[in-house]
């Protein structure tokens, strides 16, 4: 028997190799093989079916390489071919050779496009192939050699691309790298397995994971009848390629992803497990070392005959707590919901976990404390105009946040909240006036689920609590307070929560009414930069408030101020403040968004009764830095102050009584331009020195030392009141010019040492009291002077020009310091033939205070006024 055996299996060797010597001697035309090749493959799949070319191959195993493979769709799903390959290989069996039939036991493809096309009515382009195979009867692809029957080939592709379309229109999801295969196992069982990466054709995705599916699935009457096995594997996504792949939108979070699935049963009833994970979650700008997982479990019964998921049991345990969801859920498009939500002892710590790696700006050492309980539903049978209903409540019980950072603590006795669909205030009930007040305003949440949260009294160091409500959204988050806080604790337990608050040391009372709303969702591949900060918006009335600010030399103290915190601008109006030693009201806006501080232009319109330039100017001032010991000897530069360093800002500025060292201005108005340092004042008005001033200035602060540029028109200046300014009565009567002046210097000492300019003047009626040119004549009186002045090495050159006076007219030139001391000509323009008679010439030196005033010919002798 053994030998019949023996002798069986050689005859088939030889005849084999008999075959193969056959056709590789005698070669025969491969192409009267195409048709063949292609109608065995199209009656294997119902599509009808092209090759290209067709090439015998013998080695490594016999059989054909054929060319630009396509099988044709279905006409009923569209006209795009359903596979094309440029490459395959078809393997043959040898003993079907010898039984006269072709037989394709592997088919091999490269980088195939496969299509996936789902019609409007649900069904898909590869269910008629799936009952096909399962009506033909097929021996399982590692089929014995003894069975007569044609085998299910083994079809493996690798490298290919597996597009998805919704009738004619092409989806931009795929897969790519696709490595896929499919086979017969058994008589009644077939498997498949499938490897690939997910892709969106319309934009970039840089990690979106790679993706597993093995299953199998067994010969049954209909596919809703069909028992399958199946079990998925996404690995490696990260959060947000995840949602830029699905939504198109890099929403900004990050983390990395994991799913599990797993599908046992009829798609009339079929388990559905499902695990999923997302590790070191956390937002795309908030960095931190302590890694936080996520996690859920969920199981179910699916009926593809209602498109329902029924007995759903979720859990996701956080801390010592659980969150659970259980109940019935249809798929998108069927409107059926019957789900329960619960939480139960969820720890308050764990959301603190979530918060900061979910809202920027909370305090890293934040602690927080309590518990969450709460119960949930949601409902819906049947289409209906107002959606899903929404019940349920719960509350956070010894709910405690606290920050070294922040010195500060919340500790409401309890919060209360409730699930909600529709608009904010309507579930929550009133208690008291202010909680009326408090709900006529609230702000108002969006049309989607949110947790509606308050009113809960907020303790911000005064007599009578806050009050507080708000909501929290998939989209977002809102909150509105109204009541009376203590500014600085008000400010610290802003930056607890992560609110936008100033960074400086305020002190005062405040009467709030704001609304703060804010969103989770960012965008940081469109046009937007990520997420959004939270907008506080509403009003504030400020009373006694102290506040330090950076870079000045004083506080600024706040009598009263409205502050309005609009969605453009923060504007103060009604203020009524003081600071540099002078009492202001007026206003000031600035627009909101600006990020860097400077950014911004702060426009102002202030006024003042009384101010003085020192005053002004040692508020502002920088004060010198603290020197080491080792830089004793190292000079000290002046520096820029630096509130005026950073700042940009517009306005205009009147001062009813400007005090200048000894000079006093009144009604002085202005219009300040500030650039970061450079100041630029136009139209510089006032009355001084019974005359009036007109001109404009600008200052340089960002240089070593500042520099100061100016020019402007006097007219109808009192001499006598410059007189009395120097506390000496040398001059009378009154003057008008036009002058210019650059100077430079932190003090006034280096200004006047470096000052140079011109002044052009016209003096009027004049007397110059310690001056007499006879022993007779009394002080020198002046009908009229009208020269130039020039001012540069802190000395003043007088250029040459007439003096008029009652005794005649004189022609004055010479040079004056500043501290006073004269070196001043004056020649009598009425001589005839003064080379040949001799001039008067007087001379006039000394000091301003006490001048010698000497005629330079032997007739004429002058002397000082006793």
């Amino acid at each position: 028997m053994k030998l019949k055996l023996f002798l069986s299996k050689r005859r088939v060797v030889i005849a084999a190799v008999l075959i193969l010597l056959g056709l590789f001697l005698v070669r025969p035309g491969v192409s009267r093989l195409k048709a063949r090749i292609a109608n065995s493959i199209s009656q294997a799949v119902a599509r009808p079916v092209e090759i290209g070319a067709v090439h015998l191959r013998f080695l490594p195993r016999p059989g054909f390489d054929l060319e630009n493979l396509v099988i044709s769709e279905d006409p009923a799903f569209g006209a795009e071919p359903m596979l094309r390959a440029a490459d395959v290989i078809a393997v043959v069996r040898l003993i079907s050779l010898l039984r006269g039939r072709l037989d394709v036991s592997r088919l091999e493809l490269t980088e195939p496009s496969l299509n996936l096309v789902r019609r409007a009515d649900g069904r898909w382009n590869w269910e008629a192939l799936l009952e096909r195979t399962e009506r033909t009867p097929l021996a399982p692809t590692a089929k014995s050699k003894s069975e007569a029957r044609p085998g299910f080939p083994y079809i493996e592709a690798s490298s290919g691309r597996i597009n998805f379309k919704a009738g004619q229109e092409k989806k931009p999801y795929a897969l790519l790298n696709a490595d896929f295969a499919l086979w017969q196992e058994s008589e009644n069982t077939w498997g498949a397995r499938l490897k690939a990466e997910p892709l969106r054709t319309d934009m970039s995705l840089s990690d979106a994971g790679l993706l597993r599916m093995n299953g199998t699935w067994r010969r049954a009457g209909s596919l809703r009848e069909t028992p399958l096995q199946f079990s998925l594997e996404w690995n490696g996504s990260q959060l947000g390629q995840l949602t830029k792949l699905v939504s198109g939108n890099d929403k900004g979070w990050r983390g990395e992803v994991r799913l599990e699935a797993t599908l046992n049963g009829i798609p009339a009833a079929m388990q559905v497990v499902v695990d999923t994970s997302i590790d070191n979650f956390h937002r795309y700008d908030i960095l931190s070392t302590e890694g936080l997982r996520l996690t859920a479990h969920c199981n179910g019964r699916y009926s593809s005959v209602e498109a329902m998921m029924h007995e759903v049991f979720c859990t996701a345990p956080v801390g010592n707590g659980m969150i659970t969801l259980h109940g019935d859920a249809g798929l998108p498009g069927v409107r059926r919901v019957d789900l329960a939500l619960n939480l139960e002892s969820v720890p308050v710590s764990a959301v603190g976990q979530l918060a900061r790696r979910a809202k920027k700006n909370l305090p890293a050492d934040l602690v927080s404390a309590g518990n969450v309980q709460g119960n949930f539903t949601m409902k819906e049978e049947g289409a209906s105009p107002r959606g899903p209903e929404f019940q349920g409540r719960g509350e956070i019980t010894n709910l405690r946040l606290q920050s070294a950072t922040t010195n500060v603590e919340f500790a409401p006795a309890s919060l209360p909240f409730v699930l909600s669909s529709r608009r904010a205030g309507s579930h929550v009930p009133s208690k008291g006036t202010a909680i009326h007040q408090l709900e006529a305003d609230v702000l108002l949440a969006p049309d989607e689920l949110h947790v509606e949260y308050g009113p809960v009294s907020v303790a911000l160091g005064r007599p009578m609590l806050a009050q507080a409500r708000g909501w929290v959204a998939r989209s977002g988050y809102g909150l509105v307070i109204h009541g009376d806080g203590e500014v600085s604790r008000t400010l610290r337990l802003a930056s607890l929560l992560g609110l936008p608050a100033v960074k400086a040391v305020v002190e005062g009372e405040a009467e709030m009414k704001l609304q703060i709303a804010g969103s989770w969702a960012g965008n940081i591949s469109g046009s937007s930069s990520g997420f959004s900060l939270p907008q506080v918006n509403g009003t504030v009335q400020l009373h006694n408030v102290h506040a330090t600010l950076r870079g000045v030399n004083g506080p600024v103290e706040i009598s009263s101020a409205e502050l309005q915190l609009l969605p453009d601008e923060v504007r103060v109006e009604k203020l009524r403040a003081q600071a540099g030693d002078a009492d202001w009201t007026g206003s000031v806006a600035l627009p909101r968004g600006c990020g860097i501080p400077g950014t911004c232009l702060v426009r102002f319109n202030l006024n003042t009764e009384e101010a003085g330039l020192s005053e002004l100017s040692k508020w502002v001032g920088a004060q010198p830095n603290p020197r080491r010991w080792y830089q004793m000897l190292r000079s000290e530069e002046p520096t820029a102050p630096m509130f005026l360093e950073n700042l940009r800002a517009s306005g205009k500025v009147s001062v009813g009584l400007f005090r200048i060292h000894n000079l006093v201005a009144q009604r002085v108005s202005a219009a300040l331009d500030l650039e970061r340092g450079k100041l630029k004042i136009s139209e510089l008005r006032g009355d001084v020195l019974g005359g009036k001033h007109r001109g404009d200035w600008q200052a340089d602060f960002t240089a070593g030392s500042p520099t100061y540029t100016g020019r402007g028109t006097l007219t109808g200046i009192s001499l006598g009141q410059i007189a009395e300014a120097m506390h000496d009565p040398w001059i009378a009567g009154t003057a008008g010019g036009t002058y210019q002046l650059s100077a430079s210097g932190a003090d006034s000492t280096a200004f006047w040492d470096s000052a140079e300019g011109e002044l052009q003047f016209d003096l009027r009626e004049g007397v110059l009291s310690h001056i007499s040119l006879a022993r007779d004549e009394g002080p020198l009186r002046v009908g009229r002077w009208k020269g130039r002045m020039r001012l540069q090495g802190g000395e003043i050159e007088i250029e040459k020009g007439e003096l008029v006076s009652p005794t005649g007219a004189y022609e004055i030139g010479g040079s004056a310091s500043l501290g006073q001391v004269l070196d001043v000509k004056l020649t009598r323009t009425t001589d005839v033939k003064p080379e040949r008679m001799g001039s008067q010439v007087y001379s006039i030196t000394g000091t301003l205070a006490e001048p010698l005033v000497t005629l330079t010919t032997p007739e004429t002798q002058a002397r000082l006024k006793p």
